[in-house]
């Protein structure tokens, strides 16, 4: 409550309905300056080396469709050439029409990110959900030959991507 003096005639003191807001506006410029100082700290900025894939290794299946992605932008199904507007019909022949079996991605580490993501987004176009990505083992210090980066032990780290995005989730390995 907030009292008025002076103005007043009688030693009564009147009561006035105006709020003080001295106390309400040293509270707010407190949290003002709490937040301010707190909300640089909770962003993330810290560069981080992500740990590499140590998925076990499963079963082969009988007759994998690889799909690579070689260095100069070219395109192999299995070891034959295709061009990018052949691709579809290419992997229709391979899989027999089997557009739930899981194919084999391949790209080569000179590879821009975009071009793969390009190359995904052309798997899901042509009906092709379920993509894994291959990459060496986390043990393997061989380089990528001129064949792409598969000259070693090769771990597909991806899986089926049922949704709208380019990017595989976990799946097994052959």
């Amino acid at each position: 409550m907030a009292v008025q003096l002076g103005s007043s005639s009688d030693d009564d003191m009147a009561e006035q309905s105006d709020i003080n807001v001295t106390p309400f506006i040293d509270v707010m410029l407190v949290l003002l300056i709490i937040f301010m100082v707190a909300a640089p700290l909770s962003t993330v900025d810290a560069p981080v080396d992500l740990p590499v894939s140590t998925a076990k290794p499963q079963p082969r299946p009988d007759k994998p469709i690889f799909v690579t992605l070689k260095a100069d932008l070219s395109l192999l199904v299995g070891e034959t050439p295709v061009a990018p507007d052949l691709l579809a019909t290419t992997l229709d022949v391979q899989s027999k029409m089997n557009r739930e079996q899981r194919l084999f991605v391949r790209a080569d580490q000179a590879v821009p990110y975009g071009e793969l993501t390009r190359l995904m987004n052309m798997l899901r176009a042509a009906g092709y959900l379920k993509v894994a990505l291959v990459a060496l083992e986390s043990g393997s210090t061989q380089d990528a030959g001129p064949g792409g980066p598969a000259s070693g032990p090769a771990v597909p780290t991806g899986g089926a991507a049922p949704s709208a995005g380019p990017a595989p989730s976990a799946s097994p390995t052959p």
